[in-house]
Parts: structure tokens; C-alpha cells; sequence
């Protein structure tokens, strides 16, 4: 395996980068399309406030996005009938590509978002932020309408509860180390998990997709690899608020992150991954990956 260098250059966006009214003109001129997919379960809770933000900003004051497409990932609460109430179109995650299967998980509906969805650009966000504010789609989208060198975006913020402008306790403490190791010209992306990202579909359609947990820091590695660390750029989205998870809530995302990276690292375990912690039952962390979709047949035939 080869890699860029170390001192390979990011591009990064500051707070507040971009001019809406100047983005929206661009995206005219470029005749670009927009979608905002959102991936949610049981998230009835806050779905219907990012999704009417969204739609009462950037589709009713300013033609800056196309659609809003709500994956509902087998949620058991009214999240779907919320969304839809908001503005959004809503897909059941188990009704598309169904000849693989009804596989869960964000990576799964963030594979089939792009399915779903029919935007030239693709921006995901996620449905559990509590302050969300329009502009982390504005800030991701317009690099990528303003600038057709860059194929993709990550966002990243300040984050209260960790006070700190970096990753969370698994980036810290293994994602970027790990990024380090194998991937040293991604190990300064300031949060390489963060949820928030935006990439063009000419992009996004050529790479496979992880259903679980790692599909975050397995998508930028696949992106920098597919289009190369000078097409990839990252964007200050400012404050989010979200829930501080346990440390046994971390155990799975931390070996699913590390799975992730070995895997494109090319190191793999030689048996299934399974966490093993004191006290409690062996928990296997399985890592499927779906294909890239310009290989799938119902995608190319859409």
C-alpha cells in the first residue's frame, strides 16, 4: 500500500466561508442539483426540526436545495410521519435495493440515500442534532458548487460537551492515531467521524459503502483514494450539541472504526471481530460492506 505524504494539504473552509446568495447564483449557473439526505431511526424527537430548518431556509427562501430525502432506517416511533410533515420525502430503508437484503445501520442508509436521492451533490447531515442550524448545509454544499476541483466535503465543530474543537475520545484515541499510521495525509482532518459531509454523486456512486459504524472514516479514506487528498476539503460548521455516549456504547464504534481503517489499510483480522469486555457477553461487531452503486444494476437502470 502506498500512501500521499504527511504534509499532503487539506483544503479548509473557516466558520462562515461561504455567501449564500452568491452560492444559490452559482448553483444556477452550474445547474447543479442538491440533495439533502438524512438518515434516521427513531428520531421523532428532533427529525421534523432539522428537516423544516432545512426547508424553510434553503427551499422556500433561497433555491439552494432540491430535495430533502429522509432514510427512515426501521425506526419504531413516528419519525417517518414527522419528517414528512416537515417537508421531507421519506424512504423505508428496507423498500430499496431489497435483492440485498434489509441490512440496518447509518453506512446502509447512507448507501441507499444515494439510491434514494437524485441531487448531483449529496449532503448528509444527521437527524439527532438539537441545534441544528442551515447553514451546515450551505457551509458543505458550497465548496462543492463554487469549486468543481472539489469532489468532497467534511464538515467539522466545536464541540461543548467535549470542550474542544477536535474529534471525541474514539478519534483521539484511535482513529487518528491509526490515520497516522496507515493514512498520515487524512490524520489532519480535524474530526475524521464527524457525521456531517457532502460529496458529488459522480464520486459517491464509484465507492463501496460500510453498513456500520466505521462508514464515516471509511468513506474519506475511499474518497481521498478514489479522487485524491487534493479533491477533499473540510469546512468549520461551528457549535453542535449532541449527546456524550458511554464508554460501553463506545466499545463497538471504537473496534468498528479500527476494522474500517485496517480493512483499507489491508490488515485484517483473520477470524470475525468480536468485543470482548469484563462482565458482559462477547458482542460481534460484524463490518458488511455494500458495493460501489455504479456496479448495481437497479441503480444504473434507474
Amino acid at each position: 500500500m502506498t500512501t500521499p505524504p504527511a504534509t499532503s494539504q487539506v483544503r479548509s473552509f473557516p466558520l462562515d466561508h461561504h455567501d449564500l446568495a452568491a452560492t444559490v447564483e452559482a448553483k444556477a449557473d452550474s445547474q447543479l442539483t442538491v440533495s439533502v439526505c438524512i438518515p434516521a431511526r427513531n428520531e421523532a424527537a428532533t427529525v421534523g426540526d432539522v428537516v423544516s430548518r432545512i426547508h424553510s431556509a434553503l427551499v422556500q427562501d433561497f433555491a439552494l436545495v432540491d430535495e430533502i430525502v429522509v432514510i427512515d432506517d426501521h425506526s419504531h416511533d413516528d419519525t417517518s410521519a414527522i419528517a414528512k410533515s416537515a417537508g421531507a420525502r421519506v424512504v423505508s430503508a428496507e423498500s430499496i435495493l431489497e435483492e440485498h437484503g434489509r441490512g440496518h445501520g447509518k453506512g446502509e442508509a447512507l448507501w441507499k440515500s444515494v439510491f434514494a436521492s437524485h441531487g448531483d451533490v449529496i449532503v448528509w447531515v444527521d437527524a439527532d442534532i438539537v441545534n441544528f442550524d442551515p447553514g451546515f448545509v450551505v457551509g458543505m454544499a458550497s465548496p462543492l458548487i463554487c469549486d468543481p476541483t472539489i469532489d468532497f466535503v467534511k464538515g467539522h465543530y466545536h464541540r461543548p460537551e467535549a470542550n474542544g474543537t477536535g474529534g471525541g475520545r474514539v478519534t483521539e484515541l484511535l482513529a487518528r492515531p491509526l490515520l497516522s499510521m496507515y493514512f498520515p495525509h487524512l490524520a489532519e482532518i480535524a474530526q475524521p467521524l464527524a457525521g456531517e459531509y457532502a460529496g458529488r454523486r459522480s464520486l459517491l456512486e464509484k465507492v463501496p459503502f460500510v453498513s456500520g459504524y466505521g462508514v464515516d472514516v471509511a468513506l474519506l479514506i475511499d474518497a481521498a483514494n478514489t479522487a485524491g487528498i487534493e479533491r477533499i476539503a473540510q469546512v468549520d460548521l461551528g457549535v453542535r450539541h449532541h449527546r456524550n455516549r458511554t464508554l460501553d456504547e463506545l466499545g463497538p464504534q471504537a473496534l468498528a472504526v479500527a476494522q474500517a481503517i485496517l480493512d483499507r489499510a489491508g490488515v485484517r483480522p483473520p477470524n470475525q471481530p468480536v468485543l470482548h469486555r469484563p462482565g458482559q457477553a462477547p458482542l460481534e461487531v460484524p463490518m458488511v460492506e455494500r458495493p460501489a452503486l455504479n456496479t448495481v444494476k437497479a441503480y444504473l437502470d434507474r
